[in-house]
């Protein structure tokens, strides 16, 4: 039986359509994009075979082509398709926080870093430039690999943020282990951040570890 033969109510498409996305599982929702399934088997029993197959939501949107491409159902044309919807969310998060557009949602900026960097296979080290009122002026990428001295230069982020005129700085890293806790490397070049922007009247109002599912906040912690 295909979907189309189920109970209306039961079908992925409608049920978004009556009750909103995210009542929709996982399966459901990656059932509407995979439009159809594979013989003797319905988009929504392929879309649960792949997220066994690839242990979950999140390594199968973040598999490389290879992979991707290998699963029976999956192909060049549905990994293009999911390339750009990832990007079309990552740039309607990023919309939401427009040059000028002051913060008030520390939510949304979790949201936000998370997309930047959650899904990077690799350590990035990144910052959002703020004006003296908070409103966001960029966000940038300010260093890849380990976060450690030899990676991450005050002198060169205090440039950077005085050419930008910034006000106040927000930092983020990723941890591409998953685990989110930050290391004693990270509370030592945050302080070294923030004594050297600190002499330019510069705030670091936080610094989030971006881990598989979470996210630490320095300043939550009590560590600014």
């Amino acid at each position: 039986m295909g979907i189309r033969d189920w109970p209306e109510g039961e079908r992925p498409r409608e049920k978004l359509l009556t009750l909103g996305a995210p009542v929709l599982s996982d399966a459901e929702l990656l059932a509407i994009f995979l439009r159809v399934g594979v013989k003797g088997r319905s988009a929504v029993d392929l879309a649960r075979d792949l997220l066994v197959a690839f242990g979950g939501l999140r390594p199968l949107l973040e598999a490389d082509q290879a992979r991707f491409c290998a699963e029976h159902g999956l192909g060049e044309a549905k990994y293009v398709q999911l390339q750009a919807s990832l990007e079309l969310s990552r740039r309607h998060l990023g919309s939401l926080l427009e040059r000028g557009g002051a913060l008030t949602s520390p939510a949304l900026v979790r949201q936000f870093l998370t997309s930047q960097l959650r899904h990077l296979p690799h350590e990035a080290f990144a910052a959002l430039f703020l004006d003296t009122q908070h409103r966001v002026i960029r966000f940038e990428t300010l260093s890849e690999g380990t976060l450690d001295s030899a990676s991450v230069y005050p002198r060169e982020v205090s440039r950077r943020a005085l050419a930008l005129n910034a006000g106040a700085l927000i930092f983020a890293h990723n941890h591409p282990s998953g685990v989110a806790e930050p290391s004693d490397a990270d509370r030592r070049i945050t302080q070294r951040l923030k004594d050297a922007l600190g002499l330019f009247e510069i705030r670091v109002l936080d610094h989030f570890v971006v881990g598989d599912g979470e996210v630490i906040s320095f300043a939550e912690r009590g560590w600014l």
